[in-house]
């Protein structure tokens, strides 16, 4: 969901570069899964949401499998491994929109992949939050984990048919998130480096929140008979703008705190072991939705121009070093929009810096964030040149009613920069539109 976008091949190489074996998609984009052919790297491809209800259809999952899956199971082709049947569908602030197609269309694409022939070797799951389970307020132990009373219906079906073709539960989970949601939640809870006063269930200790997390569910599948389901972890990260937990220190703290645990086959008190695991995410998206919060653009463990933004190991081996970003990237001219600061008719300027925020990505400027200490022509200049980017650096772009002129100077302050945007490939605009699904890449660790 990115206003400019990295071509896939160019993505593709970054996964290569940094040994990254296996890769989330949230689409089947014939662009992207060109991109990927060749490269033996496993991937998940996925069926958007807005899909589920027509998956209802039998033919128009079998149409699907053979557009999607089919298509690309040849030698050199690309090694498809899960199919993810929607992204979070049971989430509360849905209002049940997905309720009652989710389970048919996972039915129906599992059991088209086994006519097909793929059955044994790619397996369809349902990425579900955290949020479909919980523990009740006055037991609130990783042991008394259940599904939630409104969805415990379809949870049951759903858990029974993933069981019945040896299929794995995929949850999402993110520490960052309790942080945000719960001004109390204790901050070392969320991080892996230990805490003064760990939650002890049936006299184990429980020092950090993803541990917790994913030991409740493993409590609510025992509850449904289904203990020993295997579970992948569809995504877990943390974000660096955006909110003031959400920065660069924060995510280089919970990654050196997490990767080691899953080189090492830690897994977690109720399930030891290797656990599958994706970073979310690969690169990030500065037109995605800020509903849930302004952090949701900075997921990424590279910036929007594919360069890495910290120093990190996938490996688990603690020994940071910057990833291996985009090679031969394009950027825009060495040009800015900024704040005139001669101008004289200030009355229109809120309007226009609201104007140039609602059409490009102002979240830096919000409470905590990187650019939250500007001033107020700082402000006006950090708006003005994020829709001066957007719009591909256009003379009539950097006008805003007399207010703004442009720069060959760096306008950028201390922890904020000003960005240059990359520049837009020349390929069509419906190959620069399948490029949106890239920038919401997972990583796995292998």
């Amino acid at each position: 969901m990115a206003s400019h976008k990295l071509q896939p091949k160019v993505v593709v190489q970054i996964l290569k570069d940094n040994g990254i074996k296996k890769a989330k998609l949230f689409d089947a984009d014939l662009s992207t899964m060109s991109a990927l052919a060749g490269t033996d790297i496993e991937v998940m491809v996925a069926i958007p949401n807005d899909q589920l209800s027509a998956m209802g259809s039998y033919d128009r999952a079998k149409e699907w499998v053979k557009r999607n899956i089919t298509r690309y199971n040849y030698k050199g082709g690309v090694n498809i491994k899960y199919v993810a049947v929607g992204n979070e569908p049971f989430l509360t602030s849905y209002n049940n929109s997905f309720l009652n197609t989710t389970f048919p269309a996972l039915q129906n694409i599992q059991n088209a992949l086994n006519d097909a022939g793929f059955g044994d070797s790619i397996k369809a799951t349902v990425p579900l939050n955290a949020d479909v389970y919980g523990s009740p307020v006055d037991q609130p132990f990783p042991s008394a984990g259940r599904f939630r009373t409104d969805i415990i219906g379809q949870m049951t079906q759903i858990v029974q048919f993933l069981n019945q073709n040896k299929a794995p539960f995929t949850v999402n989970i993110y520490p960052f998130l309790s942080l945000y949601a719960n001004e109390h939640f204790p901050v070392d809870y969320a991080f892996f480096d230990g805490v003064a006063d760990p939650i002890v269930d049936n006299g184990i200790p429980y020092t950090n929140v993803f541990d917790a997390n994913f030991d409740t569910l493993v409590s609510a599948l025992r509850a449904l008979g289904y203990g020993d389901m295997t579970i992948i972890v569809g995504e877990v990260g943390w974000p660096t703008n955006g909110d003031r937990n959400a920065n660069e220190n924060f995510a280089l703290r919970f990654y050196r705190g997490l990767l080691p645990r899953l080189a090492a086959n830690k897994g977690t008190p109720l399930r030891p072991g290797y656990i599958e695991v994706y970073l979310f995410g690969l690169i990030d998206e500065d037109i995605k939705s800020v509903a849930p919060g302004n952090f949701e653009r900075h997921w990424g463990i590279f910036r929007y121009d594919g360069q890495p933004k910290f120093p990190m190991d996938l490996s688990g081996q603690l020994q940071d070093k910057y990833l291996v970003g985009a090679q031969n990237v394009n950027y825009l001219p060495n040009k800015w929009c900024m704040f005139r600061p001669d101008a004289k008719d200030l009355s229109k300027l809120g309007d226009n810096i609201n104007f140039a925020c609602s059409w490009s990505d102002c979240t830096s400027l919000g409470y905590g964030s990187s650019c939250n200490g500007l001033d107020a022509n700082g402000n006006a200049s950090y708006a003005f040149n994020m829709y001066f980017q957007v719009k591909n650096q256009e003379d009539s772009a950097c006008n805003f009613e007399g207010l703004a002129m442009v720069t060959d100077q760096n306008i950028s302050q201390a922890n904020c920069n000003f960005t240059i945007q990359i520049a837009s490939s020349s390929s069509s605009k419906l190959t620069q539109v399948s490029w949106a699904i890239f920038t919401g890449f997972m990583v796995l660790m292998q």
